[in-house]
Parts: C-alpha cells; structure tokens; sequence
C-alpha cells in the first residue's frame, strides 16, 4: 500500500505544481492586458488633448 500511497501523494503534488504554474501564466497574461490598456488610454487621452489644443489655436487665429 505504501507504493500507491506514495504515488498518489506525488500525483497530487504534480497536479498543484501544474494549477500554480497556469495561475502564474493567466495573472502575467492579465497584468499584460491591463498594462497596454492603460498605455492606449494614455494615447487616447494625449491625442484628445492634441486636438483641443489644434482647435484653441486655430479660434485664437480666427480672432485675431
């Protein structure tokens, strides 16, 4: 009996070693999304900013 014993405790270890190692990778995965999400609301954000900016100065202009 000590041999199956054995062999389910190590089956047992593999199968938790395996889920750790697929956290790992769907965490990783998950910080990588919200990292270049957060970089396109960056670019979004610069751009809306470029355009007010074009547009102030093309009012600016029609004033003068």
């Amino acid at each position: 009996m000590g041999f199956m014993e054995d062999a389910k405790k190590n089956f047992a270890e593999a199968a938790e070693n395996t889920a750790d190692a697929i956290q790992d990778g769907v965490d990783r995965a998950k910080d990588k999304a919200e990292e270049l999400s957060a970089e396109a609301d960056v670019k979004k954000a610069e751009a809306e900013r470029d355009a007010v900016k074009a547009r102030n100065d093309v009012k600016e202009e029609a004033r003068d």
